[in-house]
């Protein structure tokens, strides 16, 4: 089997506070029937769940993986964060940054998702896989070095990266966030770094409001290994495949990394309720595939998923299921049910030549 799962059920433990939807119930602001922040663990249990009922997970390779280390962690985050971090899990949870709350004991959960994604990244840097898929939960692209940002509390992708980098065990790695939101995380942590290229292709102005622009290349050293590809909403199948096509896969080219990192996030799902994208599991299908094509030429197949967003209960399964058959190269499939409604939902041919209009502006903008 050449794909490892990395997945640990106490990541489905973590919770959040009483919000509904990203706002903090109070005032005007009145409690959901039905759970709190989207980031619950129902899209990402229910994915695991999909790939028990249809038979895919016999075959991944499917495991845990140690919790990241506090030298793991510090390479990314201040010992003070992590120390008030630590102290307020401790004191039964609550908020440290921008809509990231956590209960007791998300500081170990936080760093047993750290951990997951560190381990898939060894497994294939070390050749125990082909490549890798991390069920990690909470997320990481959002959280910056000294605050949690966007549900997201320690820096997933970053620290893993960090870790290897540390150990020598790579020496130029390429981020990819196609998540419906701006990857500023990780874009912050490695700005000025040219060993790191990151892109982040996201619908623009989503989330967060003010980062994400095509003109932050990076800075110093790392000045053009910063890539942003900002969508505008609605742009649907099509636009996803011509910017993986026309600007994210020759930045990977230009690039030449020895590894390959996705941060996966699928909320640019047709319905899901923080995004208005309109991709479909055949996206994702599609963009793995390129993904996986483009690191089978420049770093010997080797490349790791990391799950980030997505929040449609209901759809999330469908999207992660195609991304992990088509890695996986499983003859195991789960067939869309929304694949028609999506389809005949996708813009308009008028929309089209705007998308093209964009694609063709950012290409010259690059390259």
């Amino acid at each position: 089997m050449r794909t490892g799962f990395f997945w640990d059920e106490r990541s489905f433990w973590h919770a959040g506070g009483n919000y509904a939807l990203t706002l903090p119930v109070g005032g005007l602001v009145q409690p959901m029937s039905a759970g709190g922040l989207p980031e619950s663990p129902e899209t990402k249990r229910r994915l695991k769940n999909l790939l028990d009922v249809t038979g895919l997970i016999h075959d991944l390779q499917a495991r845990s993986a140690p919790a990241a280390t506090l030298d793991d962690l510090v390479r990314v985050h201040p010992a003070a964060y992590l120390h008030a971090f630590k102290k307020l899990s401790d004191a039964g949870g609550g908020e440290l940054g921008l809509r990231a709350p956590f209960g007791r004991g998300g500081f170990e959960l936080a760093a047993l998702s750290a951990g997951l994604t560190k381990g898939a990244l060894y497994s294939v840097l070390n050749g125990d896989t082909q490549n890798a898929y991390a069920l990690s939960r909470p997320p990481g692209h959002h959280c910056l070095p000294e605050m949690p940002n966007g549900f997201c509390l320690l820096a997933n992708i970053a620290i893993a990266v960090e870790a290897a980098l540390a150990e020598g065990m790579t020496d130029r790695v390429a981020v990819l966030d196609w998540d419906v939101h701006h990857g500023n995380g990780t874009e912050a942590i490695f700005y000025d770094r040219p060993e790191v290229l990151t892109i982040s292709i996201h619908q623009e102005y989503n989330y967060p409001l003010d980062t994400g622009d095509a003109g932050d290349r990076g800075a110093d050293a790392g000045r053009g290994a910063n890539m942003n590809i900002p969508l505008p909403p609605g742009g649907g199948h099509r636009l996803y495949l011509q910017a993986m096509e026309r600007l994210a896969l020759p930045a990977l080219t230009r690039f030449r990394p020895d590894v390959i990192i996705v941060a996966c996030g699928y909320d640019a799902a047709a319905i899901d309720p923080l995004g208005r994208m309109m991709a479909t599991a055949d996206t994702f299908r599609r963009m793995t595939e390129m993904v996986t094509e483009a690191a089978a030429d420049l770093c010997g197949g080797r490349l790791v998923l990391v799950h980030e967003g997505g929040y449609s209960e209901v759809y999330v399964p469908f999207c992660g299921h195609a991304v992990l058959q088509t890695l996986s190269g499983s003859a195991i499939d789960a067939p869309d049910p929304f694949a028609e409604t999506f389809a005949a939902r996708q813009p308009l041919a008028r929309f089209d030549a705007f998308a093209e209009g964009v694609i063709t502006d950012l290409a010259g903008f690059f390259f």
